[in-house]
C-alpha cells in the first residue's frame, strides 16, 4: 500500500512522462500534428486534474521512502508548471511549423521538462534533486537548439556548456553538505546545520555559496546570468517564454527547498540573507541598465528577466533576515512567480504572433503595430505595464508584496534599490509601447493572432488583471504554500 500511495502522489508527473512516451511512439506510426498537440494538452489537463484530486483527497505526505514530499508547496508548483506548459503548447501550435520534422520530440520534451520541474519542487533529498535537475535541464538543452539554424545551435551549445558548469558547482555544494552531515536527506542536513559549531561553519558557508552559484544559473540571477541574452535570442520563441518563467520558477522552488529545509536554522541563515541581498541589488541594476540599450525585443526581455530575478531574490533575502519577515517573504516569492508567469508568457505570446508575420524581433519593426494588430498591441502593452509594476496589474501587487516583506525584515535599503530600478525599467518597457502606438507602420498589412495564440494571450491578460484587481485568492494560496517552511 505504501508504494501505491507513493505512485498516487507522483501521479501528475507520471502522467506527463507517460504521455511524452506515447507521443514519441505514436508519431512513428501516425504523423499528425493535431494528434501530437491534442495529446500534449490532454497530458497537461490530466496532470492538473490529478493534482486537484490530491488536494481534494488530502493526499499530502512523503513518497518513496522520503525522497519526495507532496505538500502545499509542491502542489502549488504542480499547478503552476502544468499551466505554464499548457500556455507554451498553445503558443507553439503555429510556430512549430518551423521544425515540422521534430514536432513530436518538441512537445514530448516540453512534457518531460515540466515533469522535471514538478519533481524539483517536491524533492527533499539531494540525489533526487540532482536527478530532477538533470531531467529538466537536458530536455531544455535540446529544445533550445531544435531550430538547428546558426543562432539556435549557438544558443543550445552555450546553454549546454554553462549548464554543465553550473551542475558541477551544484554537485560540489551537495558533496560538502553530504560530507558534513553523512546524509542526503534535507531534514537530516537541517538537524546537523542547527547544531553546527564554529569548526563546521566555514564549510557550511562554502556549501551555501556553491549551491547558490549553481542554482543561480537556473534563476538567471547575477553573476550567473551570462547565458540569458544569447539563449533567449537564439531559442525558438515559445521556448524562450518557457525558459523565462518555467526554468526560473523551478530554480527558485529548489532553492527554497534546500535553503529553508536544510540551511534555514543555525548561525548561517544571516549569511545567506546578506548574500541574497547583494545578489538581488546587483541583478536588478545590471538587468535594467543593460536592457535600456537593447534593440531586439527578445534580448530586452532577456535582460528584463535578470532584473525580475533580482526582485524575486529580494524575497529570499527577506525570508531569512528577520523572524517576522520569514513567512511573508516566502509567500511573496511564490506570489511573484505566479504573477510573473502570466505577465511574461503573455508578452512572449504577443511577440510570437507578431514575429510570425513580420519575421523580425527588432523593436524598430514594431512601429504602428497598434494599427496593424490592435488587440496584440493592447495585450503586449498590458504585459509590459505589469512588468513595470504599474497598477492595476499583477506585477504591481507582486512588487508591493515582496517589497513589504523586505521592509518588515529591515531591508529598507533593498526596497529603495528596487523602487529606483522599477523607475529605470519603465523607460525600456514603455519605449516599446510608444513604438507601437506613436510610430508610423512600415506596412498596412494586418497581423492576425490566430486562435491558439489569441486564446493564450486572453488567458495571460485575464490572469494579469484578475490578480491585479482581486489578489486575495492567490495571496491566500501563496501564504498556505509558504507555511510549509514554518515561520
Amino acid at each position: 500500500m505504501g508504494e501505491l500511495a507513493s505512485v498516487d502522489r507522483l501521479g501528475p508527473e507520471l502522467i506527463l512522462l507517460a504521455f511524452a512516451g506515447i507521443i514519441l511512439l505514436t508519431d512513428l506510426v501516425v504523423q499528425r500534428r493535431w494528434l501530437v498537440v491534442g495529446s500534449s494538452l490532454l497530458a497537461v489537463g490530466g496532470s492538473l486534474l490529478w493534482a486537484g484530486t490530491l488536494v481534494a483527497r488530502d493526499m499530502r505526505g512523503s513518497a518513496f521512502d522520503g525522497l519526495l514530499v507532496v505538500d502545499d508547496f509542491s502542489l502549488f508548483f504542480n499547478f503552476l508548471f502544468a499551466g505554464i506548459a499548457a500556455v507554451v503548447i498553445l503558443a507553439s501550435i503555429d510556430y512549430s511549423e518551423r521544425f515540422r520534422r521534430y514536432q513530436s520530440e518538441y512537445y514530448a520534451l516540453i512534457l518531460v521538462s515540466a515533469a522535471g520541474m514538478m519533481l524539483l519542487a517536491a524533492t527533499v533529498d539531494l540525489i533526487a534533486i540532482f536527478i530532477a535537475l538533470e531531467l529538466t535541464s537536458i530536455s531544455l538543452y535540446v529544445l533550445v537548439a531544435l531550430l538547428k539554424d546558426v543562432r539556435s545551435s549557438e544558443a543550445g551549445l552555450k546553454y549546454l556548456l554553462l549548464g554543465a558548469m553550473s551542475t558541477a558547482v551544484t554537485l560540489y555544494g551537495m558533496a560538502l553538505l553530504f560530507g558534513l552531515s553523512g546524509s542526503t536527506s534535507l531534514a537530516d542536513i537541517g538537524n546537523v546545520v542547527a547544531a553546527a559549531n564554529d569548526d563546521t561553519r566555514a564549510a557550511l558557508v562554502m556549501a551555501m555559496v556553491f549551491l547558490a552559484a549553481g542554482l543561480g544559473f537556473k534563476m538567471a540571477a547575477v553573476p550567473f546570468q551570462m547565458w540569458v541574452p544569447d539563449v533567449y535570442e537564439g531559442a525558438p520563441t515559445p521556448i524562450t517564454a518557457y525558459l523565462s518563467v518555467g526554468s526560473k520558477a523551478a530554480g527558485f522552488a529548489v532553492v527554497m527547498r534546500i535553503f529553508f529545509e536544510a540551511l534555514g536554522d543555525g548561525s548561517i541563515s544571516g549569511d545567506w540573507s546578506n548574500m541574497f541581498g547583494a545578489i538581488a541589488a546587483i541583478s536588478m541594476t545590471v538587468g535594467n541598465v543593460v536592457a535600456i540599450s537593447q534593440t531586439n525585443i527578445k534580448r530586452m526581455l532577456g535582460y528584463s528577466s535578470i532584473a525580475q530575478a533580482g526582485y524575486l531574490v529580494v524575497g529570499l533575502a527577506a525570508i531569512s533576515a528577520a523572524e517576522g519577515g520569514f513567512s511573508l517573504g516566502a509567500s511573496g516569492v511564490i506570489f511573484f512567480l505566479a504573477a510573473y508567469s502570466f505577465t511574461n508568457l503573455g508578452a512572449f505570446v504577443a511577440i510570437i504572433a507578431i514575429s510570425n508575420r513580420i519575421n523580425s524581433d527588432e523593436i524598430g519593426d514594431y512601429g504602428g503595430m497598434a494599427r496593424r494588430a490592435p488587440l496584440l498591441a493592447l495585450g503586449l502593452t498590458l504585459c509590459l505595464v505589469s512588468l513595470t509594476g504599474i497598477p492595476p496589474t499583477a506585477g504591481f501587487i507582486a512588487k508591493v508584496y515582496i517589497f513589504n516583506a523586505a521592509v518588515q525584515s529591515d531591508l529598507v535599503w533593498l526596497v529603495i534599490v528596487g523602487v529606483l530600478n522599477s523607475v529605470v525599467s519603465a523607460y525600456y518597457y514603455l519605449r516599446v509601447v510608444l513604438q507601437m502606438y506613436l510610430e508610423a507602420p512600415a506596412s498596412e498589412e494586418r497581423v492576425p493572432a490566430g486562435p491558439s495564440l489569441g486564446l493564450a494571450l486572453v488567458i495571460a491578460s485575464g490572469g494579469i488583471l484578475f490578480i491585479g484587481i482581486l489578489p486575495f485568492p492567490l495571496l491566500e494560496v501563496s501564504e498556505t504554500a509558504a507555511r510549509v517552511f514554518g515561520s
